[in-house]
C-alpha cells in the first residue's frame, strides 16, 4: 500500500508535548559548567568545577571566536563542485575554533523522585558524539550531532537533589563541509513520569480520510509499564480546535500489547496549509482504573497532499509548485545555538518573500523550527545525511552509517511524523553512491526504513550525479526524484523517470554581497574581485549552478516540475564559494538574505515572483558612484509588475516589458543596460497589465554620512531571558538616504531591561567578533541583536560613531 497511490498523504500532526499531575518536564537551561579540552575525571559527581565557565544552554562554544583561517584548515578535492584537483580550503567550515573536546556539567534536582518513577533525558541535538554521565556512570551515547535522542537515567538517580550531570562532547577536524557549531547547541529537557507512562514520540497520528464533512483521525499511543507487562489501561483522549473548543472525545481500554488505536472524527475541519496553519490538539490522559498516570498532547494540522504523475503535486486538492529554500542550521552572529526568536524572525522574512517550504540541508532540524513551521505555514523536507558509506570529508557520516543510520532514521522519523509541516522525507544529499551500483540498493533500504515508521510521506533525496543516477537507477528509487542544478535537464529526465514527475531539490546557487556591485555587469561563473566579494547584480553563479532565471523558466516551462529548494534562504558560515581558497572569506554567498538576515537584491526577484499576495518593486544599484560619471551603470527592476519605465534625473530611459525571450533574464528582470552615472536620482514607474500607472520606486544619490538610524524588527519583547531584537543600524545622509558604502565603526549601548547579545554586518570577509558591541558597517548598514532580561522594563539601546549623529531606540519586555 505504502505510497502505491503515488505518495497520497493525508496526514499530519505537530509537536509532542505534555502535562499532567504525573509527568513533569524540566528544560536544563542554566546553571551550566562548561571547560573546553578533554578534562580527566570531569564525569565525577564530586569534581571541582567552580573555576569553569557558568554558560546558559543552548550553547555553542566556538561562535566567539576568533576567526583564524588555520581552524579546520583542509585540503580537498570538493567532487560536487567539479574540481579536479585538491586544494587548500581555509573558510570552509567557517574559520571557527570548534575542534576538540568539551564537557559540561550541571546539578541534577529531581524534585520528589523515588520508587514507581521514571526518568528519561531528552536532547534535541549535541555537537558532536555526546556520552552522557549521571553520577559518574554513563548513561548512554549518540553519534550523531544534528539528531535526537534520549537516554532513560532512572537507575542512575540518587534521591535527593545531590546529582549530577556531565556530557562530553568532541569534534573532529575534517568531519563537515560547513559550520556545524560545537557543544549543547539545542537545547535538553528533563522528563519525570509515572512507571506507567506515554514515552517519548510516544504518539502517531494520521487523518486517513478528508472531506469537507468530516476528517477521520487515528491516534496509535505506546505505553510503557514496568517490565513491559500488559495492564488493565485506558487512555481519554479529545480533540480541540484551534480555539480550544472539543470537537470529538473517544475513551479506549487497552485490549491487548501496549499499543492503543483511537479512531476519531472532526467535524467540518479546517485544512492545514501555508496560507492557513490552522492546528488542532489531541489530549490523551492514561488511566490505570480511577488512578491518571500521564496525559500527553499531540499537536497536529488536517491535510492531504499527493504527488501523481502528469500531475505533479497537490496540496488539499490544489496543484502547486513548493516556493522553496534551502537553509543551513546557523544563526549567523548567533552561531549555532539555537533561539526561537531568532527563527521566528527567519521565517518571517521567508514567509514575506513569498517562500512556503523549507529543506533542511542537510540534517534533523531542531524540533524549535519544525514546531514554528507547523505554527506559521511552511512546508518542510526533513533531511537526514549529506554522507552514506562513501565518504565526502575524512571524518563525516559515513565513519557511522553502517552501525548508526538505521536508529537515525528512526529517531528522526518518530520525533517528526507528527508535525503538520512535514510533507516528505530526504535520505541524502549529493551522495557519492550515486556512481556505483550500491547506491540504489543503500537508496531502497533507507526508503523501506522510513516508509516502515511513516506509510503517509514519500522520500526524496538531492541528486546531482544526473547520468549515473540514470545508468545505476537510484533515481528509478526514490519516491521523488530530487535534482540539483539540473534544469537544462528536467524535459529529458521527464521523459525516462517512472514516477512521471521530477522537483528541483536545490537550485541556483547564485552568489552576490549585499549592497556591491561589479562593473561591466555580466553573466560569469566562479568570478572573483580582489576584495572577495560578489555582485549584486544577480548575474554570478558557480561551474556547477545557475541564476536564478533559468531555474524559473524551466520551473514555468515544465508542469512536471513540481518546484525548487533555493540554495540558499540565508547565507551561512562556511562554504564561502567562489573564495573558498582565498582567506578571510569564511561565510557562504548564495543566500537571499546576507548573514545578519539583511535582504540582498536576490530577496526582491524572488519576492515579484513568489509573492502574489502583495506586489513588489525594487530597483538597483544604488546611485552614490563618485567617480563613474557618463559610465555605463545598468539599471534592473525586480517587480510583480509586468512593465515599467526608468527615470533618470527626470529623463525618460524607456519602458520595458518582461516577455518571452531566449534569454531567462529577460523573462523575470526589466533591465536598462545602457544608462550613463550621473548623480541625482533614479526612479521606476511600473505599469499593471491594463497599461496603468500603479506604483514608484526612487533611489537618491547620498550625500556625506550624518547620522545613524536604528530600526528593530520588534519593540515589545518577552521578559524571559531569551527573546530577541534584531536592529538594523543604517548610516544615512541629513537627508535620510542610505549611505551605500558607510564602513564606519559603530558602537552599542545597551541599558535597561535587557543586553547586548551579538552583532553581524553581513560581510563574508569580516573578521571582527560576533560577540563584542561594535562593529564597523558593511554597505552602509549592519545588525545588532539585543536580548531581553529576566524581568520587565524599558530597554534603551544607543548607537554611535565617530562624526555621526548617535541613533536611539526603546524596547519593552514585557513579563509572561
Amino acid at each position: 500500500m505504502l505510497l502505491k497511490n503515488l505518495l497520497s498523504a493525508t496526514l499530519l500532526l505537530a509537536a509532542t508535548a505534555a502535562t499532567a499531575q504525573n509527568r513533569h518536564e524540566y528544560l536544563l537551561d542554566s546553571n551550566w559548567k562548561f571547560s573546553k579540552g578533554d578534562v580527566p575525571n570531569a564525569a565525577k559527581p564530586d569534581f571541582a568545577d567552580a573555576k569553569w565557565q557558568t554558560v546558559s544552554v543552548p550553547h555553542d562554544w566556538a561562535i566567539s571566536g576568533p576567526f583564524d583561517g588555520n581552524n579546520d584548515l583542509q585540503v580537498v578535492k570538493i567532487e560536487q563542485n567539479q574540481e579536479q584537483r585538491a586544494t587548500q580550503k581555509s573558510g570552509r567550515t567557517g574559520g571557527l575554533p570548534f575542534i576538540g573536546t568539551g564537557w559540561y556539567r550541571r546539578k541534577l534536582a529531581v524534585p520528589g523522585f523515588g520508587p514507581g518513577q521514571r526518568a528519561v533525558l531528552v536532547f534535541d541535538g549535541a555537537m558532536s558524539d555526546p556520552h552522557v554521565f549521571v553520577n559518574g556512570k554513563e548513561a548512554g551515547h549518540w553519534a550523531y550531532g544534528y539528531n535526537s535522542f534520549s537516554l532513560d537515567i532512572t537507575s542512575l538517580l540518587k534521591p535527593g537533589d545531590n546529582n549530577v550531570l556531565a556530557v562530553r562532547l568532541q569534534n573532529q577536524p575534517e568531519a563537515s563541509r560547513w559550520y556545524p557549531g560545537a557543544g549543547l547547541y539545542r537545547n535538553v529537557h528533563l522528563v519525570v513520569t509515572d512507571d506507567v507512562h506515554i514515552p517519548v514520540w510516544g504518539t502517531y497520528l494520521t487523518t486517513p480520510e478528508i472531506t469537507a464533512a468530516q476528517a477521520k483521525v487515528t491516534l496509535k499511543t505506546t505505553v510503557e509499564t514496568p517490565g513491559g507487562k500488559p495492564q488493565p489501561l485506558r487512555l481519554d483522549t479529545e480533540i480541540r480546535d484551534a480555539a480550544g473548543k472539543v470537537v470529538a472525545t473517544t475513551s479506549t481500554e487497552l485490549s491487548n500489547g501496549l499499543t492503543f488505536e483511537q479512531n476519531l472524527t472532526v467535524p467540518q475541519p479546517r485544512l492545514w496549509s501555508p496560507e492557513t496553519p490552522v492546528l488542532y490538539t489531541a489530549s490523551s490522559k492514561l488511566y490505570a482504573g480511577k488512578a491518571l498516570k500521564d496525559a500527553y498532547k499531540t499537536t497536529f494540522g488536517i491535510r492531504s497532499f499527493k504527488f501523481e504523475k502528469g500531475v505533479g503535486f497537490s496540496l488539499n486538492g490544489q496543484v502547486r509548485k513548493f516556493k522553496g529554500v534551502c537553509n543551513h542550521h546557523d544563526l549567523g552572529p548567533l552561531g549555532a545555538a539555537i533561539n526561537t526568536a531568532a527563527l521566528r524572525r527567519q521565517l518571517t522574512l521567508l514567509k514575506d518573500l513569498g517562500c512556503d517550504a523549507i529543506r533542511t540541508s542537510h540534517n534533523m532540524p531542531a524540533p524549535e523550527l519544525v514546531t514554528l513551521c507547523d505554527e506559521m505555514g511552511l512546508m518542510l523536507m526533513v533531511e537526514s545525511f549529506d554522507e552514506w558509506k562513501a565518504p565526502k570529508v575524512k571524518n563525516g557520516y559515513s565513519q557511522y552509517f553502517d552501525e548508526w543510520v538505521e536508529k537515525d532514521l528512526v529517531n528522526m522519523v518518530h520525533h517528526y511524523r507528527n508535525n503538520a509541516s512535514v510533507i516528505m522525507w530526504s535520505i541524502g544529499n549529493e551522495v557519492p553512491d550515486q556512481s556505483n551500483a550500491n547506491g540504489p540498493l543503500i537508496a531502497k533500504r533507507l526508503q523501506d526504513i522510513v516508509h516502515r515508521e511513516d506509510p503517509t510521506r514519500p522520500v526524496t533525496m538531492g541528486m546531482d550525479r544526473y547520468d549515473d543516477d540514470f545508468k545505476y537507477g537510484i533515481v528509478n528509487v526514490v519516491d521523488i526524484p530530487g535534482f540539483n542544478y539540473k534544469p537544462h535537464r528536467y524535459a529529458q529526465a521527464l521523459t525516462k523517470l517512472p514516477q512521471g514527475f521530477l522537483l528541483g531539490s536545490e537550485t541556483a546557487s547564485t552568489v552576490s554581497s549585499r549592497g556591491v556591485y561589479k562593473f561591466p555587469v555580466e553573466k560569469a561563473k566562479q568570478k572573483q574581485y580582489p576584495d572577495n566579494q560578489s555582485s549584486s547584480y544577480d548575474l554570478e553563479a558557480c561551474v556547477w549552478s545557475q541564476t536564478p532565471d533559468e531555474e524559473f523558466a524551466a520551473q514555468d516551462d515544465i508542469p512536471n516540475a513540481i518546484g525548487e529548494f533555493v540554495w540558499t534562504g540565508f547565507d551561512y558560515l562556511g562554504e564561502p564559494t567562489p573564495y573558498d581558497e582565498k582567506w578571510p572569506s569564511h561565510s557562504s554567498y548564495f543566500g537571499i538574505l546576507d548573514l545578519a538576515g539583511m535582504p540582498k537584491d536576490r530577496y526582491y526577484l524572488y519576492r515579484a515572483r513568489w509573492n502574489t499576495a502583495q506586489p513588489t518593486l525594487h530597483i538597483l544599484p544604488h546611485w552614490t558612484w563618485p567617480g563613474r560619471e557618463g559610465q555605463t551603470t545598468p539599471v534592473f527592476a525586480y517587480t510583480s509588475y509586468p512593465s515599467a519605465e526608468l527615470f533618470v534625473n527626470g529623463q525618460s530611459q524607456g519602458r520595458q516589458t518582461k516577455g518571452p525571450s531566449n534569454e531567462p533574464q529577460s523573462r523575470y528582470r526589466l533591465m536598462w543596460k545602457d544608462v550613463k552615472y550621473a548623480p541625482g536620482s533614479i526612479k521606476v514607474v511600473a505599469y499593471d497589465a491594463q497599461g496603468k500607472a500603479v506604483a514608484t520606486e526612487e533611489v537618491k544619490t547620498a550625500g556625506a554620512p550624518h547620522h545613524i538610524k536604528l530600526v528593530a524588527d520588534r519593540t515589545a519583547l518577552a521578559a524571559d531571558g531569551k527573546d530577541l531584537a534584531f536592529i538594523t543600524a543604517r548610516v544615512e545622509d541629513k537627508d535620510g538616504n542610505l549611505c551605500p558604502d558607510a564602513a564606519q565603526a559603530l558602537s552599542f549601548a545597551v541599558s535597561g531591561a535587557g543586553s547586548f547579545r551579538a552583532i553581524g554586518n553581513g560581510d563574508a570577509t569580516n573578521l571582527e567578533s560576533f560577540q563584542k558591541p561594535q562593529m564597523r558597517a558593511f554597505q552602509g548598514q549592519l545588525v545588532a541583536i539585543v536580548q531581553a532580561g529576566g524581568k520587565a522594563g524599558a530597554v534603551q539601546v544607543k548607537a554611535s560613531g565617530t562624526g555621526l549623529q548617535a541613533g536611539s531606540l526603546t524596547l519593552q519586555t514585557k513579563a509572561q
